[in-house]
């Protein structure tokens, strides 16, 4: 691959720079959801996939959005956004995702099919992508080696972890909503928005309501989960995601933090103003100190949350937190519910 992809090599023979022209251009013409399905038993290949695209590329208003472990759809469920990427190994063929994605391509939608012989021919994509992302990046015009809000992220964080070890205490906050323990949380002007938009009585249902209600065609849907994503509450998460995709036929994300921040984080705050997202946090129920310090590792991530939801909201991104209190599993049902319900409510007017 590093040799097919030399100086040397004619443009319309070299892959990385035939696939980042692909990323690129397809971006700069409505394209920028690069939505990627893999064969089983690469799912992580894809969260890889979406650092390196989602940082590199996210950024000066601009970016490619890349949609990682969405799971398969029908072709009903798709907007006219998305440039699907399918990633498969022949030795790992599976009829079903094979089908999918022959729908996916008879329905109109561009694919762009990469066939593996087995696992080891994997490793070659690693330079493929970096290539593809480099010239991707330079079709948009924005420098692939530059993180500016990650940086940002980082020092509001460490004025709020400071600001706890002063006073012990994080500064307080004021709900737009409480409502059997959950507590949904907005800036000043983007909370006054949802409170008008709720109806006669607020309430967590019609504060999501107003919230959902922002979504246009062309726009994408983040979940930011900083909590345990262990299996139960992933499929809760996913459930979100698929329930939102079938409704609004828009992109979904689910991005788990802290990690996030060092990758589509970038890009949230970065890229184009077409997400809408839901931040979820948690009470800690389990928590270490920071040796020499006055933090606890739950409140740096605590900070972590903040700082992020801080820089969406100054950049007047609609951003809405939900926190859930120490019963996860219990919040994130009660969370996947009441969207549920907001979305049947949209569907019948």
């Amino acid at each position: 691959m590093v040799a097919a992809c030399g100086a040397e090599v004619s443009i319309e023979k070299n892959p990385g720079v035939m696939l980042g022209l692909a990323l690129g251009v397809g971006a700069r013409n409505g394209l920028d959801k690069v939505t990627i399905m893999t064969s089983p038993g690469l799912d992580t290949f894809g969260g890889w996939l979406e650092q390196l695209l989602a940082e590199s590329t996210g950024k000066m208003g601009k970016g490619i959005i890349p949609i990682d472990s969405e799971g398969f759809g029908s072709p009903v469920d798709y907007g006219s956004d998305r440039l699907f990427v399918y990633i498969g190994i022949d030795s790992r063929y599976d009829v079903s995702q094979d089908d999918a994605v022959t729908a996916l391509e008879q329905s109109g939608q561009p694919v762009i099919r990469i066939n593996l012989s087995d696992v080891y021919g994997l490793s070659q994509e690693f330079f493929r992508w970096e290539m593809a992302t480099a010239v991707a990046a330079a079709v948009l015009q924005v420098n692939p080696f530059d993180q500016p809000d990650v940086e940002a992220g980082k020092v509001v964080t460490r004025e709020l972890t400071d600001a706890y070890e002063k006073r012990g205490a994080l500064p307080i906050e004021n709900p737009v909503v409480e409502e059997e323990g959950m507590r949904l949380f907005a800036d000043e002007s983007y909370g006054a928005a949802l409170r008008k938009g709720s109806g006669e009585i607020i309430s967590v249902q019609g504060v999501l309501g107003a919230h959902l209600a922002s979504l246009t065609a062309g726009d994408y849907f983040a979940l930011l989960a900083f909590v345990d994503t262990n299996s139960k509450n992933r499929e809760l998460l996913q459930d979100i995601r698929r329930m939102v995709r079938h409704s609004t036929k828009l992109a979904t994300c689910l991005s788990v933090g802290p990690r996030f921040l060092h990758s589509t984080g970038q890009l949230y705050k970065g890229g184009p103003d077409t997400g809408v997202f839901i931040q979820i946090t948690c009470d800690e129920t389990e928590d270490l100190p920071v040796p020499g310090r006055r933090v606890t590792f739950g409140i740096v991530k605590a900070a972590q949350a903040r700082s992020d939801f801080k820089l969406l909201a100054n950049l007047n991104r609609r951003v809405l937190r939900v926190h859930l209190g120490q019963d996860v599993e219990r919040g994130l049902a009660s969370l996947r519910d009441s969207i549920a319900a907001v979305l049947r409510q949209s569907k019948s007017k």
